[in-house]
């Protein structure tokens, strides 16, 4: 009897050794089933959250009604509602990927929840929060999303050497990640010391992709020459490769092997931001284009639906393309595109971008608890 292999983009990319994500978390994803099927025929293995998409989520339905109208009745403040109400999503999320983080040995079926990111200048605040999210959230399979300003990689490094799992996020540069590796590396350290089982601790660091595009290309279309026109497009990849490169040279040295060698799990890159944003790009650009074993890339749903529809997987198209990278980044630079002002910037706007959505979230919340407090 013969069987006809049914096209499963998706499953192919695992096969590649990508972990899919869903970038998007919702009562209603989690009330009606939706994140049970993507798990079950979209191969999704984790999730991740950030303050957009909890804002997005508490502005559309009424699945949050109920709850807030029990917290206002309690005279929650805002940030307590806030608090409340994401941790509890996150929560109902991990139960839904437990299986998924069992079956992986603990590797995927995570859920990421993000610290408030209006501390992420404040590395002790950051890690006290860190603590809280994991205490309250109470599940293995989660992840503390704390952003990799300066101040966080000292946070990274307590949490990890506390035993809280990390999701390092709002990574653009090489140097940036390189720093963000070591912070990792030296939570380990001090996990270790402490008599810490090193098996259980995960962590992945986030490089965003898009955005990195979306600015670029901007600023060649100002130089508006012929040579900027043609590098448009391709500095978010080169990017990720050369960050790959860093990670493949980190997991090779002695440091990382002793650390191996007591259990600890590689820090896996994890691409994100992976919705194109420019549509004269195709809309599987940043998954096609991020293929490399052990590595996550995390897709909003219009992303995950189109390569799930039409993406192509052929093999790895991250390493071997170093060099090609490089001189890429060596153009750009050529071409009078600052790089390191480029990722300085997009790390600025980053946060910004996420503090305005805390807001969002606050005000939203403020309005329900207000609709539904004492007259």
């Amino acid at each position: 009897m013969t069987h006809h292999q049914e096209h499963d983009p998706l499953g192919d990319l695992t096969t590649a050794g990508v972990a899919v994500w869903l970038d998007d978390l919702s009562r209603e994803l989690l009330a009606d089933g939706g994140l049970q099927s993507l798990v079950a025929a979209r191969h999704v293995v984790g999730v991740t959250t950030n303050p957009t998409i909890f804002a997005s989520a508490l502005s559309r339905g009424d699945r949050y009604n109920d709850q807030l109208a029990d917290l206002a009745a309690l005279n929650a403040d805002v940030d307590t509602a806030v608090f409340t109400v994401t941790t509890d999503d996150v929560r109902a999320a991990c139960d839904v990927l437990a299986p998924v983080h069992e079956q992986t040995a603990g590797l995927d079926g995570c859920v990421s929840i993000e610290v408030d990111p209006r501390l992420s200048r404040d590395a002790g605040a950051t890690a006290e929060m860190a603590r809280l999210l994991w205490k309250t959230v109470n599940r293995d399979n989660l992840y503390i999303k704390i952003p990799a300003t300066r101040e966080g990689l000292a946070a990274i490094t307590e949490a990890i050497g506390q035993g809280i799992s990390v999701n390092v996020t709002l990574i653009f540069s090489l140097d940036r990640y390189r720093a963000v590796m070591d912070a990792y590396l030296s939570g380990l350290e001090r996990a270790h010391a402490a008599g810490l089982d090193l098996t259980s601790i995960r962590s992945v660091a986030s490089f965003f992709i898009s955005r990195v595009d979306t600015e670029v290309d901007a600023r060649l279309d100002r130089l508006g020459t012929p040579e900027a026109v043609a590098l448009k497009g391709s500095a978010a990849i080169a990017n990720a490769r050369l960050a790959y490169q860093a990670y493949e040279q980190l997991t090779a040295g002695e440091r990382w092997r002793r650390l191996a060698d007591l259990g600890a799990r590689p820090q896996r890159p994890l691409w994100a931001s992976t919705g194109v944003k420019n549509p004269a790009y195709p809309d599987t650009k940043y998954v096609a284009g991020l293929i490399a074993p052990g590595t996550v890339n995390t897709m909003p749903g219009p992303t995950l639906e189109a390569f799930a529809d039409h993406g192509q997987v052929s093999g790895d198209t991250m390493t071997g393309g170093y060099d090609d990278s490089r001189n890429f980044l060596d153009r750009l630079a050529a071409a009078g595109i600052d790089f390191d002002d480029v990722t300085e910037y997009l790390e600025r706007d980053g946060l910004a971008k996420f503090e305005k959505s805390w807001s969002e979230l606050g005000a939203t919340v403020a309005a329900e608890l207000g609709r539904h407090g004492p007259e």
